[in-house]
């Protein structure tokens, strides 16, 4: 995270941060800027997500790792991303993230809403979260 210090951890890397997936990430999903610059880092393996500097302030917790502060998307948030990039990690990465998360009680039904319309993915995710209540 030092190399690009205003990237945001999301999708895969967030779900193994809060462990919540079954699923091990061979590369780190990183979040930054749709109109910044995108680093070349040889190690570890990066895999870019470009967002609006908007959607990227929002659902952001920070955390101390080895001493180094990093920016990682909320549960709620890291759920409705990965109904939003679907198509890119999968819709069953999607579906297993909201029900373990929900199992787990790491959010709210009221977080996973406004996150999901704030991703503007409610009309996605609406059938699922139906399906949970």
């Amino acid at each position: 995270m030092k190399q690009v210090p205003k990237a945001v951890v999301a999708l895969l890397s967030a779900l193994s941060f809060h462990n919540f997936t079954t699923q091990n990430p061979h590369e780190v999903w990183l979040a930054i800027d749709r109109k910044g610059w995108q680093p070349k880092i040889q190690y570890p393996p990066v895999r870019f997500v470009f967002m609006s500097v908007t959607l990227m302030d929002e659902g952001v917790e920070y955390h101390t790792v080895d001493g180094v502060e990093l920016k990682v998307f909320s549960p709620a948030r890291t759920v409705a991303d990965c109904f939003k990039y679907r198509n890119k990690i999968g819709l069953d990465v999607a579906l297993e993230a909201l029900r373990e998360g929900w199992r787990e009680r790491r959010f709210t039904m009221d977080e996973l809403v406004r996150c999901a319309q704030f991703c503007r993915v409610n009309n996605v995710m609406q059938p699922y979260l139906e399906s949970l209540v």
